[in-house]
């Protein structure tokens, strides 16, 4: 039977059953579609034969919310949803969001901080006999000792703090099916200590065989570059064929210990579990709430690959996906955007096809899946590897099918490309036309990130240089194709290593392309980044050099404010910027060289008015001529 897994006694009564296998507590609406981590576990699940009932967003000041289906047969699983909850719940400067994408009518305030954590507290308060297994994201990327923007401190494994008996990393699918097999057979979760993808805790490590010992809690809270080296050896120990197990002592005789990754899915693997019976939507119990907004974007989006090999600082995929690239054959995806047709919804635009990067389609190599990904370069960064094997053929190929299916009228990228990979391509030119002529909706979002090149290179990104060779041929394209479209740049200020001086030379080269960013984003310090390294030891964990780390507020928000210094409410922190930065020479009237206006003396209507203008120069997507960074085109 197709149909949403319990959410209440009665949704059990209904399938005729007397008992959960397991218990899904989760901090996200229920919403059962592939896009959602938790339906894919517990679709996974129910494909080899366990009832899974889901408590979603439960009151977490009442634990008998927890007990809404009793104590399951295996044990209860948790995930704070699809984002940190953290991250969920506040901005880059720590206040409250006023929504929620991932609630119903996008509430917010619906989970907890910390979720999992309070959430394993109330189950361990009413079952503790019950074993507790804990994944998604959260756990995925705080299962060693992190460091926590929120409380600005390094904290423990979140095993350890959730009291749980077991946490698995990565996607899940395969460990999460070894897993409950486990408990299946009758073996104690205590004993589970030897599947791949996951971590757990003992007071024995003496049969953990070939492991390495890292820095214990207490040394990594006394001095922050043991925390650096710590976690740069967890880096490079991600490579699910070469990774070898980490323990890290907490006491006196307590460790946590980290298996290596899981390996990655094959491609019919990844078949299989996107052509589980989802429903593709929200739970119908959210109606009267509005829905959930989280599905608006990808309920006709397609999921074609995961994993990254990118290389971005910022990023926590190496920690999360892995850097191998698994990818969906070309038929199982055709096969999904046949059925989205058939909704009455579906306008006919498929708004995505990608996933972390939306043009890799295949590893980078062909030896990574034989021996896995090198631990001592990038595919990448600084260059691209001599081995990289850079092909958009079979991303064309897939395209072109799908945007044939009757029923579509045009297939988006909106996941991003790496637009380094189309250099490396070479027959990149082929694939920038491609997406030019089909698939941009007049702009295509690219991300540079900053156009200092000291910056980048602790950001993991290619030289500035690089991205304004794929503008000036994106450029040359849309020309010849007769084509009114241009680039829309992804940017981050006060990344580690971005002084005043970076922040302003980011500022010339947006005066000089005409074109205001309309979003900008401040870095944020999420848990087990290498750019979240920097921030909090002030070094570089790969070469333990120094790191400049803009953590003033007032500095962070001048450098913000200079990448819309156009903008009139930001006028005094860009000007003070420019004169603590010395340059003063960007104060004053000539617009092609000057960011802002000098301050006139109130009460002169003309100076205002031309300061005014002058101010606010074109506004985003307005006018301006196309420079190196990204050609101004009219407003869409």
């Amino acid at each position: 039977m197709k149909d949403f897994l319990p959410i209440c006694p009665e949704d059990m009564k209904k399938r005729g059953w007397d008992q959960a296998d397991f218990v899904y507590v989760i901090g996200d609406a229920y919403v059962d579609h592939s896009s959602f981590g938790p339906a894919i576990i517990s679709r996974v699940l129910e494909s080899r034969g366990y009832k899974v009932a889901i408590i979603s967003q439960p009151d977490y000041s009442d634990p008998q919310s927890i007990a809404v289906f009793g104590k399951p047969r295996l044990g209860f699983l948790v995930s704070a949803g699809n984002m940190d909850s953290m991250v969920n719940h506040y901005t880059v400067n720590k206040k409250p969001r006023s929504t929620d994408s991932y609630s119903p009518g996008g509430k917010a305030g619906l989970r907890p901080n910390y979720a999992t954590i309070v959430y394993c507290n109330l189950i361990n308060r009413l079952f503790k006999d019950s074993p507790v297994i804990i994944g998604g994201i959260e756990a995925s990327l705080r299962r060693l000792a992190h460091y926590d923007y929120w409380s600005d401190k390094l904290k423990r494994s979140i095993l350890l703090d959730s009291g749980a008996d077991l946490l698995l990393y990565g996607m899940g699918e395969l460990s999460i099916v070894e897993v409950a097999d486990a408990l299946n057979s009758g073996l104690d979760v205590s004993d589970i200590t030897f599947i791949p993808g996951t971590v757990y805790k003992t007071r024995d490590v003496s049969s953990v065989e070939d492991g390495i010992v890292l820095p214990d809690f207490d040394a990594l809270k006394a001095d922050k570059l043991r925390y650096a080296e710590s976690f740069y050896i967890q880096y490079c120990n991600a490579g699910y064929a070469t990774a070898k197990p980490l323990i890290e002592k907490y006491g006196e005789n307590r460790y946590v210990v980290q298996n290596p990754p899981q390996r990655p899915l094959t491609t019919m693997e990844m078949d299989d579990v996107y052509q589980l019976p989802y429903m593709n939507t929200y739970h119908p119990v959210y109606e009267k709430d509005g829905g959930v907004p989280a599905i608006n974007e990808i309920k006709f989006s397609l999921t074609s690959n995961r994993g990254c090999f990118g290389a971005c600082s910022f990023c926590a995929l190496t920690f999360h996906q892995g850097r191998i690239v698994q990818a969906r054959s070309h038929e199982s995806l055709i096969n999904e955007a046949k059925a989205m047709t058939g909704d009455p919804d579906f306008k006919g635009y498929i708004h995505d096809v990608g996933g972390p990067t939306a043009d890799f389609r295949r590893p980078s190599c062909d030896k990574q899946l034989k021996a896995g990904v090198c631990t001592d370069r990038q595919c990448l960064f600084p260059k691209p590897c001599p081995n990289l094997k850079a092909d958009h053929s079979d991303y064309i190929s897939l395209l072109r099918k799908l945007r044939a299916i009757d029923g579509v009228k045009k297939v988006f990228i909106r996941s991003g490309i790496r637009f380094d990979y189309v250099l490396a391509d070479k027959k990149g030119d082929d694939f920038i036309e491609e997406i030019c002529r089909y698939h941009v909706s007049g702009q295509l979002r690219v991300a540079p990130e900053h156009v200092s090149d000291n910056v980048l290179k602790l950001m993991g990104k290619p030289e500035n240089s690089v991205y304004r060779e794929f503008i000036r041929r994106f450029d040359r394209t849309n020309r010849r194709l007769g084509l009114d479209q241009y680039a829309v740049p992804y940017l981050i200020s006060s990344h580690p290593g971005s002084t005043l001086k970076d922040a302003v030379a980011l500022a010339e080269s947006i005066r000089d392309m005409g074109y205001m960013p309309e979003q900008v984003q401040d870095f944020y310090p999420t848990p087990s980044t290498i750019s979240t390294v920097m921030y909090y030891t002030g070094v570089d964990p790969r070469t333990m050099e120094k790191v400049y780390v803009p953590s003033d507020p007032r500095e962070k928000a001048m450098q913000r404010a200079l990448i819309q210094y156009r903008k009139p409410e930001n006028y005094e922190l860009v000007r003070e910027a420019l004169v603590r930065a010395g340059r003063q020479d960007l104060i004053g009237w000539d617009r092609k060289h000057c960011l802002i206006p000098p301050r006139q003396p109130q009460g002169s209507k003309t100076a205002a008015a031309k300061q005014g203008r002058s101010a606010s120069g074109p506004r985003s997507g307005k006018g301006g001529k196309g420079h190196e960074i990204s050609p101004s085109r009219k407003k869409r």
